[in-house]
């Protein structure tokens, strides 16, 4: 064992250089600050959270419940939560007044990264750092067949149903593009092309579900760390798989593509660890029309239609909502305290009761409902706590502090007044 030796109130070791001992110095007193910031903002209840045990590292939502998600945790489990009720147990319930049942999925001893459903067969999919798909029946929650095939972390799943066939799609750390037969566990096809690991997959939705008579090809996209966003065609009857022009790549971002997701036009939204989101044209050949510029690594973005609402979330703990019209920032949303990993939105397709929820290191789940006037209350809330604001008895507010991080100047400030009130 190293000897050490007092610098300041740091342990450091003895035959550590003296001119690194004032980096190790600032080095420590960070992390100790880092964990007093972190140990105080955990406190917030700002997105109603949800506490689980473990890091949170994939959401998907439940297509059979508008308000319940399926998570994926660092200590290998997946669990179905159903929002207005809260954490479950570590066993099935039947959750009082709303006729579902939340399940807890056992199995693996290694982190879960990914989700992906078979409403048709009743099975769950998550991809896992022992470089193995899982899966389970949904109802009875029992383990079923596990896909091997991987030589690295998958990173990314995808489920599909073609000519009446179950077909499961993983994206692995080991940069290739698996295709898989779901009933006998067979590899279909092996797809290389990126050069670093895969992160995520999209199914175009321009091609998917093929038309009964259609025997065309169903187009898969994934995203790379290489930056590369790559088409993969799969034949409707599975005869064949290959990359759709690999010489004409999509490199919308500087660095690594995070998460993929397709809006209602069929136009792709992306985040990067470029610290943007943007949104690729399908008819410019995908060419960026938008960027929103979130800041830090963007490890998630989500569409709401029915708001008109883009959300995207990453490694500087906020959830930023934009308008998707005009690209512009309309609230920024704080409660997380480490990286959020992803976000999805949930609630009725055309309804009015439709949320984010967001997911994180942090071990929380948290949402906000999408509304302008419920956003700019969450907004100012966050606010008010930062600032000190008191209520007295006559509840008129009392700061004691007026700076704003987020930079909103007057106008704006006129300008999301005038939207609460627009949806009054």
């Amino acid at each position: 064992m190293l000897e050490t030796t007092m610098h300041g109130d740091e342990n450091l070791p003895k035959d550590l250089p003296l001119e690194n001992v004032p980096y190790e110095e600032h080095r420590r007193s960070h992390s100790l600050a880092e964990t007093t910031r972190k140990a105080s903002k955990s406190k917030n209840n700002f997105g109603s959270p949800i506490r689980l045990q473990s890091k949170i590292l994939a959401v998907l939502a439940d297509p059979t419940h508008d308000e319940a998600v399926y998570v994926a945790e660092s200590a290998g489990t997946v669990r179905r939560v159903v929002l207005e009720v809260g954490e479950i147990p570590h066993s099935a319930i039947f959750v009082p007044n709303t006729g579902s049942t939340s399940h807890l999925y056992r199995g693996p001893t290694a982190p879960l990264t990914s989700i992906a459903l078979s409403p048709d067969n009743g099975t769950l999919f998550a991809g896992c750092w022992d470089k193995s798909i899982w899966s389970w029946d949904l109802r009875t929650r029992a383990p079923g067949r596990r896909y091997l095939g991987h030589t690295d972390f998958v990173k990314a799943v995808l489920y599909l149903r073609l000519n009446g066939i179950d077909v499961l799609v993983s994206g692995g750390a080991d940069a290739s593009v698996i295709i898989w037969r779901v009933e006998t566990g067979e590899k279909l096809f092996t797809l290389k092309g990126h050069t670093m690991g895969v992160l995520d997959l999209a199914v175009d939705p321009q091609t998917y579900p093929p038309a009964a008579s259609d025997q065309g090809a169903v187009v898969i996209l994934s995203a790379g760390s290489d930056r590369s966003i790559r088409r993969w065609a799969i034949t409707a009857d599975l005869s064949s798989a290959s990359e759709i022009d690999p010489s004409n790549l999509i490199l919308a971002h500087e660095t690594s593509v995070y998460n993929l997701s397709f809006d209602n036009d069929t136009d792709l939204w992306t985040a990067s660890a470029d610290g943007t989101a943007k949104c690729l044209s399908r008819e410019r050949n995908w060419m960026a029309d938008t960027a929103l510029e979130h800041g830090d690594y963007v490890r998630a973005v989500a569409i709401d239609e029915v708001g008109g609402w883009v959300i995207s979330a990453g490694r500087d703990e906020h959830v930023k909502v934009w308008d998707k019209g005009s690209g512009k920032l309309r609230f920024v949303l704080e409660g997380h305290f480490e990286e959020i990993t992803g976000l999805v939105v949930v609630g009725p397709p055309m309804g009015r009761e439709r949320w984010v929820v967001s997911v994180g290191i942090d071990a929380t789940i948290r949402r906000w409902r999408l509304e302008t006037q419920e956003l700019g209350k969450a907004v100012k809330e966050a606010e008010d706590d930062r600032n000190g604001v008191e209520k007295d008895e006559g509840e008129k507010e009392v700061v004691s502090g007026k700076e704003n991080p987020f930079g909103i100047d007057e106008d704006e400030q006129r300008e999301l007044d005038e939207l609460m009130n627009d949806s009054e």
